[in-house]
């Protein structure tokens, strides 16, 4: 082939090296990285990542050539061992493995002694004298390779080794002897003709080829496509393929196999962690079948009554000791490593950076920069901003068995368990009992907001990532399972199902808002912990990020909880919201009923006036000297009234019943102003600025609310910063008109309360027309805050209550990368909202821009909004620490660029 594409490894040098993920993958750029260091390492060969996408390219079949360097490195490989592949008296044995840039443990395919045969297995028991090993060797290899390349489910060998160790008497495979495994194999061959069709294969040859193609398809086994959605791998990157020489485990007590971590990946710990076997093979570490040893009595294994690698072996664990600290030395991150013993000699099969949780990933980072290993730039880059998330709300405890009902989407973060309820007045009045309670709907609307405010989480079967449970479910700090639709809602039976399975109101199950899973029963939790670790990094990505971060927060308690998460302002305050309380709601509603009539509606305004003073006053108190951003009543006036079908049920059980007529004819009356409030497509509808004009009452009692609390506490030494912010204008004409309303009522409200309180109004861009034409809305708006989960909405005519239905299967297809509503759409969503900002700080220079979308919350498109030069962005307060980080992620890439360096070394995304 012209483009190289194998690279040789082993015997203290390679022809790659660790700088080549892209290429050799994490595992072969590992094991080239090693053995240039110097560190033992059985010899081999990498196929790279691009022969694998050759490979799909070309139909499924090996790349032209591709079996001509396979063979002419195999070569290499048999004379540097002196032995050959399947020879009868001196056997080459290999392992066959998978190999991603991304770290994808368990996804793809791995294969073991590979090269046993019929002949090569008598001559690997008289030459290591042990007969017991090589059949057991032939035994494993078999299952494997059926398993990977015949599809043969290991399941059924599993069955056959149970039936040996029965019949021998015995507990574990490592008991059975060299006449038990010998039999098993005949056994195991009969299965593979049986199953599979075809004799198990004897030539070598043979063998490795259909290895090397099923670790290429193994890339897209389903699995592996379910994990790389997870961790947004690319579909395209394709995986290397790494064939090394075997060495064994498998060989007596003097031999055994290991993983192990140069820190404790749990909690960050500076200690060596790990856990052996002695002989054993690589995948009975993590089967299960025997219970793996500590490598030490350090940490959470201190008091261990099993015996430790530093007893059994302790010039072996002192050479992997000696090993742990030059790899971390040199890699500067803490590494996951495995490693072999044969007959008393360490080899090293693995190195790359580890997997962690985010508590360790934030303390490993911190005591490295703090030791001088990295510095403070690089030990930032070193968390992502996702892990987070498991800092700040409760986790599944991951040593848990799981009874799993169904999936959904991970809508706010938190793992909780509650008992089922189906309505938010049944929430409330279970709470009241001391009851810990999950809410379950179809979906949810405003009308809910009770019982979500006491429920301990939510779980709707309808509903996106910007649906109305998952939107105010963060803004809570809630744990939330949205539009999972597995479970199908019945509010007559007040029951759910999932896969055939029953849960009954009172039921207690358990949500995980990180993974979307819905889980039967109370499963355990792991408290977050915030620690030491977690202020220093955040004071250190304070120190790199441009970009403010504000935060979504509608009462003062969130806004209190914001702060501490050090949130700089408010950057979306919702009062729609605070329409909903007991005694406001009804005074909401004979509002609406009355829309007709100015009379009524300015006297329900005044009603709601002082209400709507003491919820400002309580948010502007709570964030004295940050900046508050109001937006005016934005949602349509149907959404303040009761849903159309239970009103009609309830009109149908009071005719029945017949003995209330004044209370039918409220309900029939209340029918008749639902349904002439109906819209067909009410997000487009009657809403938004649309209701500040025709009905300007409403406001009109909202600033002037804004304004007298601004001004009240302003008199008393309040610094008080607020933005008035007009929802849904599509052209400058409706913002000139609902500005000048507003100038005029705060005009009054400060000549009235004789004091002057700084004060911006601006609009949201939501409508794409209002991006188009910015410069001309720029000419009346003092800021711009960009709610982008409508503008997501209405650039792509998606609705994002019923876009899940096909948007998981949009991206598992490739028509799109990945959720528009989870991260902002870049090349369609991102160009109008630099087309807006271009537009409108053309016409006005230093136009305030920022975003307060849920999206305001998702690390690439933080990191889109400081490439954007917005001034700021908002999320809910949980995930104002996560915002932060991408903040300074994202400056800190910018500037390395701008540098011409490139990515930072050792950033998180290593991790994956």
């Amino acid at each position: 082939m012209a483009k190289k594409i194998i690279y040789a490894f082993g015997n203290g040098s390679a022809e790659g090296n660790g700088k080549m993920k892209e290429l050799l993958g994490g595992k072969g750029a590992g094991l080239a990285e090693m053995s240039n260091l110097g560190v033992p390492v059985p010899p081999g060969f990498t196929i790279t990542t691009e022969a694998c996408t050759a490979f799909y390219a070309g139909g499924r079949k090996w790349p032209k050539g591709l079996d001509v360097e396979v063979k002419k490195y195999l070569k290499r490989l048999e004379k540097s061992m002196g032995r050959v592949l399947g020879d009868p008296k001196k056997p080459l044995l290999v392992s066959v493995r998978s190999g991603a840039r991304a770290s994808m443990p368990g996804m793809m395919d791995t294969i073991l002694n590979l090269g046993l045969n019929d002949a090569s297995v008598e001559g690997l028991g008289r030459e290591s004298d042990n007969e017991r090993f090589a059949w057991d060797s032939y035994r494993r290899f078999i299952q494997m390779y059926s398993d990977v390349v015949l599809d043969v489910s290991k399941e059924k060998f599993e069955h056959e080794l149970t039936r040996a160790k029965e019949s021998e008497g015995v507990k574990y495979d490592a008991e059975l002897s060299a006449a038990a495994l010998r039999q098993l194999v005949t056994t195991y061959k009969k299965l593979v003709k049986k199953e599979a069709g075809v004799d198990f294969p004897q030539d070598p040859w043979k063998q490795l080829e259909g290895a090397i193609g099923a670790v290429f398809l193994s890339w897209n086994n389903q699995r592996a496509i379910d994990y790389r959605r997870i961790y947004k791998i690319p579909g395209e990157w394709g995986t290397a393929v790494n064939v090394q020489s075997m060495v064994f485990g498998n060989m007596g007590n003097d031999s055994g196999t290991g993983v192990a971590f140069t820190r404790d990946p749990s909690n960050g710990e500076n200690r060596f962690y790990g856990e052996y076997l002695l002989n054993a093979q690589g995948e009975d570490v993590v089967a299960g079948i025997r219970t793996p040893h500590p490598i030490n009595r350090t940490g959470k294994d201190k008091d261990t009554k099993l015996s430790t690698l530093e007893e059994e072996m302790p010039e072996v664990y002192e050479q992997l000791c000696d090993i742990r600290k030059r790899l971390e030395k040199h890699y500067r991150d803490m590494l996951d490593v495995e490693f072999t013993i044969q007959q008393g000699t360490l080899y090293m099969l693995q190195s790359r950076v580890g997997k962690r949780t985010g508590a360790a990933s934030v303390r490993i980072a911190v005591e490295m920069a703090e030791s001088g290993l990295i510095d403070k730039k690089t030990a930032v880059m070193r968390v992502s901003p996702d892990q987070l998330d498991q800092l700040l709300h409760p986790t599944l405890d991951p040593s848990a068995k799981l009874d799993i009902l169904a999936k959904g989407l991970p809508a706010s973060p938190g793992a909780v368990s509650g008992r089922v309820v189906f309505s938010a007045d049944d929430a409330v009045a279970w709470v009241k009992k001391g009851e810990a309670v999950m809410l379950t709907r179809l979906e949810t609307s405003p009308e809910d907001i009770h019982g979500m405010e006491v429920a301990k989480g939510i779980l709707t079967a309808r509903g996106g990532m910007t649906s109305h449970a998952a939107v105010v479910a963060r803004g809570m700090g809630k744990p939330c399972v949205a539009g999972c639709g597995d479970i199908h809602v019945d509010y007559d039976k007040q029951q759910f199902t999932a896969a055939g399975r029953v849960v009954k109101e009172g039921d207690w199950i358990t949500i995980d808002g990180v993974s979307g899973r819905v889980v039967a029963g109370r499963a355990p939790t792991v408290s977050p912990k915030m620690d030491r670790y977690f202020a220093e990094l955040m004071q250190w990505a304070d120190t790199f990020r441009k970009l403010k971060v504000r935060t979504n927060a509608d009462t003062p308690p969130d806004a209190v909880r914001a702060r501490g998460f050090g949130a700089e302002g408010i950057g979306l305050c919702r009062t729609e919201h605070m329409f909903f309380g007991e005694k406001r709601l009804p005074v909401v509603r004979e509002m609406i009923l009355n829309m007709n009539d100015q009379h009524v509606r300015q006297s329900s305004a005044d009603k709601l006036m002082p209400m709507q003073k003491d919820d400002f006053l309580g948010i502007f108190k709570a964030m004295e000297g940050l900046p508050v951003t109001i937006r005016l009543l934005d949602p349509p006036l149907h959404e303040f009234l009761p849903n159309l079908t239970e009103l009609t049920v309830e009109i149908e059980e009071l005719r029945k019943n017949g003995k209330d007529a004044k209370k039918l004819s409220a309900a029939e009356t209340l029918l008749a102003r639902v349904q002439s409030l109906h819209e067909l497509n009410p997000m487009l509808g009657h809403r938004g600025c649309r209701l500040g004009i025709t009905f300007p009452e409403l406001y009109d009692m909202q600033v002037r609310a804004i304004m007298e609390a601004a001004c009240e506490l302003t008199k008393k030494g309040v610094k008080v910063l607020p933005e008035i912010m007009i929802p849904l204008i599509g052209t400058p004409e409706e913002l000139a008109m609902t500005r000048q309303m507003a100038v005029k009522v705060a005009d009054e409200v400060q000549a009235r309360l004789k004091v002057k309180v700084p004060h911006l109004i601006g609009t949201m861009i939501e409508v794409p027309r209002a991006a188009v034409c910015a410069d001309e809305i720029a000419k009346e708006a003092e800021f711009f805050s960009f709610w982008t989960n409508d503008l997501t909405q209405m650039t792509f005519g998606y609705s994002r209550d019923d876009a899940f239905k096909f948007l998981p299967k949009y991206v598992e297809l490739g028509i799109l990368k990945i959720d528009p509503f989870i991260s902002i759409d870049q090349k369609g969503v991102g160009v109008l909202m630099e087309m807006a900002v271009q537009k409108g700080r053309s016409v006005r220079k230093k136009l305030k821009c920022g975003i307060c979308g849920e999206h305001g919350g998702e690390a690439a498109s933080v990191m889109f909004c400081h490439r954007l030069g917005l001034d700021y962005v908002s999320c809910s307060p949980f995930r104002v620490p996560l915002a932060r980080l991408a903040a300074a992620h994202a400056a800190i890439e910018e500037a390395a660029a701008k540098r011409g360096k490139g990515a930072i070394k050792g950033r998180a995304s290593d991790q994956n």
